[in-house]
């Protein structure tokens, strides 16, 4: 087994950006409890809108603007708890509305939070997307973006039942609407300058992470999918990780990319 804190490569603290589709929300809150759950204090957040969190993903929720406000209910609430969730409201759909980067910023700036994970991208809850002109919104301090694709997506159609934007997809990877989703679309979107990861600061190391391992067959065909990238130096991928965020363990499998020689894998 390893920990999602090792497969992601991650150090001793940062701001960690979750971008594309197919598990971002679990993977945020599982990470959360992770390194929550050894002391260190952690803020979960998004830029987007998700739903407001469960009680068991989130206990302590604060809605503020007021970075100012954030920081104080926060600390109050570090004494007793490592994970605290923040943004701005919550609209009449139970969404959490999320914090503008400036704010994120100012969060990071005052070193209450060793890690501040945020979700940055929204994908009305389909496996797969392309990002529009306008997301996904990556606060610049962000030290880590991890791109997830659900890999349920693969053997369906390039359509709106499966995919968010599929137009968007279709321009990326040069597949028609309605063809069936393959190995080479995942790595298009992973790969492409205005794939997943676009507007990832340029510092940032930018991790893949293929979700839903867990479903039979799904593993190999990820495998495939990670041999593809291994093979391509030019990815900007530092790491590739196949696993399931609904799974413990969570990590099944990861490489790193930009060295193209370490490998480990578990069962």
């Amino acid at each position: 087994m390893v920990s999602l804190h090792h497969g992601l490569k991650l150090g001793r603290k940062g701001v960690i950006s979750l971008v594309g589709a197919g598990g971002k929300t679990s993977l945020m809150f599982k990470l959360a409890k992770e390194l929550s759950a050894t002391g260190q204090p952690v803020l979960t957040t998004t830029t987007t809108k998700i739903l407001r969190p469960t009680e068991k993903q989130s206990k302590n929720v604060i809605l503020s603007g007021s970075p100012e406000i954030i920081l104080e209910k926060a600390e109050s609430i570090l004494v007793h708890s490592s994970h605290v969730s923040a943004a701005k409201g919550i609209s009449p759909q139970n969404k959490l509305i999320g914090l503008p980067p400036e704010t994120i910023q100012s969060l990071w700036d005052a070193h209450l939070f060793r890690w501040i994970i945020i979700e940055a991208d929204g994908a009305a809850r389909r496996p797969l997307k392309a990002p529009a002109s306008h997301e996904p919104v990556i606060p610049h301090c962000t030290h880590c973006v991890v791109g997830v694709l659900g890999l349920s997506a693969l053997g369906k159609r390039l359509d709106k039942s499966s995919v968010f934007r599929p137009d968007l997809v279709a321009k990326i990877s040069g597949l028609k609407y309605g063809a069936g989703i393959g190995k080479d679309t995942l790595c298009s979107l992973l790969t492409h300058r205005h794939g997943i990861f676009k507007g990832a600061p340029a510092a940032a190391q930018k991790i893949a992470f293929l979700n839903q391992a867990d479903i039979a067959g799904l593993a190999d065909t990820g495998h495939g999918i990670l041999e593809i990238l291994a093979g391509n130096l030019n990815t900007g991928l530092s790491r590739v990780i196949i696993g399931s965020a609904q799974s413990d363990p969570i990590v099944l499998e990861y490489r790193d990319i930009a060295s193209a020689c370490a490998h480990e894998s578990f069962s």
